[in-house]
C-alpha cells in the first residue's frame, strides 16, 4: 500500500513538474511562424529540429523549446531569436532584449529578431523604439499582417499627440520646444504637411529661410493645390532670390487668380530682377541698325547686365521727354544709376543719335558703376601716353575717350583718329558692351 501511495505521490510531482515547464505565452505576443524563405537553406535535420522547437515555443514550452534550440546551437542562424522568446515567456524582459539584439547583430534582416525586440520595447513603455523595430519589418515584409495596423495606429496616434503639442507650444512662445515636437511627428509621419508647415513658420520666424525653403518645398510637393501654400513658397524662393522657381509659381497662381493685384505686382517684380521685360520689337533690329539712339542705348545696358543691375529705383530722375518712348523702363533704371544722362532742361532726347564720343561716355560711367560693384578693370596702356589725332586735350570728351582706349574697348583708325562724331551702329554698340561683359566673367 505504501508503494502504491508514494508512486502515486512521485506521478502526482513529474505532473506538476512537467506543466510548470509550459508557461502560455503572453497573451499579447506574437511569434510567427518561420518565414519560409529563411528555412530553405537548411538541411532537413535542422529544420526538423528547428520547426519542433518553435512549435513548443507557440505552445510556451520553454523547456523543450530550450533543449532543441540548444542542440542546434548559438551559431544557427534562428539561435537567438528563438532564445529571445523563450526569455520573453519566462518574463526576464532585459535578457529578452540583449538576446533578441544579439539575433539582428548576426542577422539584421530577422524580422523574427524585430518583431521579438518591437514587442519588448512595447511592453516596456518604450514606443518610438518599437516604431522603429515595426518600421524595420515593415521594410522587409511591406504588408505583414500583425504589425501592419499596429504600425498605423501607433502612427497616427504619436503624430497627432506630437502635433497638438508643437502647436500649444508655438502659442505659448517656446518656439524651440514646439520645433522639436514637430520634428518627432515628422519621425513618424514623414509626408505630414501640417508638421512640414509648422516647421517652416517657426524656421521663417527665425530667419533660417534654407531650413524654411527645405520644409515649405515639401509641404508644396504634398499638396501643390494649396494656394496659401503655394503663395508662401513662391514668396520664399523670392527672398532667396531663386527668382526662375518664384516665376514659375507666380505664373501659375495668376493663371488661376487673374485679378490678384499681389501676384501682378510681385511678376512685374521678379521680371524686373531676371531682365524678362517682354522685349519689345523694337529691341530685336538693334543690331541691324546704321545708327545708335540714346532710348536704344539704355535698353542693351539695362538687359545685357541685367544680373548685375539689381537696385531698386527709389528715387527715379524727372524726365519729360520718354512717355510715348518704348524703352521708357530701361531710360529710367539706366539714368537712375548715373549711366545714361539726363540734361538739365529733364530731357533725355531718346530719339537722338548717339556718337562715338557719347558712346565712350557712356561705357566708362558704366565700367565705374560696375567697379562700384567691385568688378575690377585693367587698362592695357596708361591714358596720357594715348595720342589722338582729332581731339585733343581740350575736347569735352578728352577724358572718357583715352580711358576707353587705355581699356582697349574701342580703338582708333589706322592714321590715329577716333572720329568721335561719327555715328555708332547697333552691332559695334553690342561688341562693346559683349567686350566688358567678358571682362567681368
Amino acid at each position: 500500500m505504501v508503494n502504491r501511495h508514494t508512486f502515486a505521490l512521485i506521478i502526482l510531482i513529474f505532473f506538476f513538474w512537467s506543466c510548470a515547464s509550459i508557461q502560455p505565452p503572453p497573451p499579447k505576443l506574437l511569434i510567427s511562424d518561420l518565414p519560409a524563405g529563411e528555412t530553405t537553406g537548411l538541411n532537413l535535420d535542422d529544420r526538423i529540429l528547428l520547426e519542433d522547437a518553435w512549435s513548443y515555443l507557440q505552445q510556451g514550452d520553454t523547456r523543450r523549446a530550450s533543449r532543441l534550440l540548444n542542440k542546434l546551437g548559438p551559431s544557427h542562424p534562428f539561435y537567438y531569436a528563438g532564445m529571445g522568446y523563450v526569455a520573453y515567456i519566462l518574463n526576464d524582459m532585459t535578457q529578452a532584449e540583449e538576446t533578441f539584439k544579439t539575433a539582428l547583430r548576426i542577422n539584421p534582416d530577422s524580422i523574427l529578431g524585430h518583431l521579438g525586440l518591437s514587442q519588448v520595447y512595447r511592453d516596456s513603455g518604450r514606443p518610438d523604439l518599437a516604431f522603429s523595430e515595426y518600421r524595420e519589418v515593415l521594410k522587409r515584409d511591406p504588408d505583414h499582417p500583425w504589425v501592419t495596423p499596429r504600425y498605423e495606429t501607433l502612427r497616427a496616434q504619436k503624430t497627432g499627440d506630437l502635433l497638438s503639442q508643437g502647436r500649444a507650444f508655438y502659442t505659448s512662445g517656446d518656439k524651440e520646444a514646439s520645433k522639436k515636437s514637430f520634428l518627432m511627428a515628422l519621425y513618424y509621419s514623414p509626408e505630414s504637411l501640417d508638421a512640414h508647415w509648422n516647421l517652416a513658420r517657426i524656421f521663417m520666424d527665425e530667419n533660417n529661410t534654407r531650413s524654411a525653403l527645405l520644409h515649405l518645398k515639401t509641404a508644396f510637393a504634398s499638396d501643390p493645390e494649396n494656394r496659401d501654400l503655394r503663395t508662401r513658397y513662391a514668396d520664399l524662393l523670392f527672398k532667396t532670390e531663386d527668382y526662375k522657381k518664384s516665376l514659375e509659381l507666380y505664373e501659375d497662381l495668376l493663371e488661376k487668380w487673374p485679378d490678384d493685384s499681389e501676384y501682378k505686382s510681385r511678376l512685374e517684380t521678379i521680371k524686373n530682377r531676371l531682365g524678362i521685360f517682354e522685349l519689345p520689337s523694337q529691341y530685336n533690329v538693334i543690331i541691324s541698325s546704321e545708327t545708335i539712339t540714346n532710348q536704344e542705348t539704355a535698353a542693351l545696358v539695362a538687359v545685357k547686365f541685367k544680373s548685375i543691375i539689381t537696385e531698386r529705383i527709389q528715387k527715379p530722375p524727372i524726365i519729360i521727354d520718354i512717355a510715348t518712348s518704348w524703352a521708357q523702363k530701361y531710360i529710367i533704371q539706366t539714368t537712375a544709376l548715373g549711366i545714361l544722362p539726363v540734361y538739365p532742361n529733364h530731357e533725355f532726347r531718346p530719339q537722338k543719335t548717339i556718337h562715338r564720343a557719347e558712346m565712350a561716355e557712356t561705357l566708362i560711367r558704366l565700367i565705374d558703376y560696375l567697379k562700384l560693384k567691385g568688378y575690377g578693370f585693367i587698362q592695357h596702356i596708361a591714358p596720357d601716353r594715348i595720342r589722338i589725332q582729332d581731339v585733343g586735350p581740350d575736347n569735352l570728351f578728352y577724358r572718357p575717350i583715352t580711358q576707353i582706349l587705355a581699356y582697349d574697348i574701342m580703338s582708333l583708325e589706322s592714321d590715329q583718329r577716333f572720329l568721335p562724331n561719327d555715328p555708332v551702329s547697333g552691332r559695334d554698340a553690342i561688341r562693346y558692351m559683349d567686350i566688358i561683359l567678358a571682362l567681368i566673367q
